[in-house]
């Protein structure tokens, strides 16, 4: 386990390192003329690329975690998704706000779906890059990327929308994208959506509403996230609520334990689901382990539980665990 733990935080590190990178790092000519002289496909041939713009020696460490978490993905599989069908995206600003449209370049590289924890404890981020340019729609705050509608976020919000029902609460706007989903299920009556900025509604509301089929399902609270969860939440009724405030683990991770302990247990009748959930509980299920084998078999450090966790890391069982988490210990 302590083995497992050690490669997973150094492959971590890598990965970081290519997607901190922000631009593909190797034109197309560049891998086909690559490929061409080592008589081998494009894919693999980009991940020898790869291999060696990360400068790591250990090529068993390369091998056991790149090439299952990099995957080359066809453009028609997210160009054929209603929203990107239904709704095109004018360049339009509304206060420090700017509806805009950004591109992934051929090879680059980009977060796509929800890590995969493997049998033998690998956890393996999914990246995925395309072989000509796409674009996508994003939301910019005074000039900095701020939400978009990329594959990734249509891949991680595919489970929660399948388990919407009824009335439901959408904590965050975005793009719309999991209102527009959701509003085309027969299953939900009302999607109320929780949004803060004012600017950021009426930019949707203009120029990105008028293009729902079912925009009439559609309502806005304009208020803080937790204010509405603590008060006129609790005088409302709701079937099912997604919660989307962050931009990843980094900053989401105390609203999300915010979230599961404080509001959750008080709405026994909502069912919560969480944006990249997985991704939060992997992490929490990697400081778990770290603190039981440095810990001598304890997490007293970590949860104010007498629950003997012993080698059961299921994400199931650190699920459970979350509201036993001491937040104080994760800063």
């Amino acid at each position: 386990l302590r083995f497992v733990s050690e490669e997973n935080l150094r492959a971590m590190e890598a990965f970081s390192r290519l997607l901190g990178i922000g631009k593909a790092l190797f034109q197309k000519d560049e891998i086909v003329s690559f490929a061409q002289e080592n008589a081998m496909g494009e894919e693999d041939a980009f991940h020898l690329l790869l291999y060696a713009a990360l400068e790591i020696e250990d090529f068993q460490l390369l091998k056991r975690y790149l090439s299952p978490a990099v995957h080359k993905i066809s453009p028609a599989e997210y160009r054929n998704d209603p929203y990107y069908a239904f709704i095109r995206f004018p360049e339009k600003s509304q206060g420090a706000w700017q509806l805009t449209n950004l591109v992934y370049e051929p090879y680059e590289l980009f977060a796509c779906g929800h890590p995969r924890l493997m049998k033998d404890g690998r956890v393996l981020p999914q990246l995925g890059y395309f072989t000509e340019p796409f674009p996508y729609p994003a939301v910019l705050e005074n000039g900095r990327e701020w939400m978009t509608a990329a594959p990734n976020e249509i891949v991680t919000m595919a489970e929660p929308l399948n388990a919407m029902h009824g009335n439901i609460a959408v904590f965050g706007l975005g793009l719309g994208y999991f209102a527009f989903i959701a509003s085309q299920s027969e299953r939900v009556k009302h999607v109320t959506i929780i949004e803060r900025d004012k600017n950021v509604i009426a930019l949707f509301q203009k120029w990105l509403l008028p293009q729902f089929p079912h925009k009439d399902k559609i309502h806005f609270v304009l208020s803080d996230a937790w204010d509405y969860a603590i008060g006129p939440m609790k005088r409302m009724v709701f079937d099912c609520a997604f919660v989307d405030l962050w931009h990843d683990v980094s900053d989401g991770l105390p609203s999300y334990l915010r979230f599961r302990k404080t509001i959750e247990p008080h709405m026994p009748n909502v069912c919560f689901h969480y944006w990249i959930e997985k991704e939060m509980l992997l992490f929490l299920r990697e400081l778990m382990i770290d603190d039981w084998l440095n810990g001598a078999g304890r997490l007293d450090r970590l949860i104010s539980t007498s629950h003997p966790l012993e080698d059961d890391f299921s994400l199931e069982t650190i699920r459970l665990l979350v509201p036993q988490i001491k937040e104080a210990e994760l800063r």
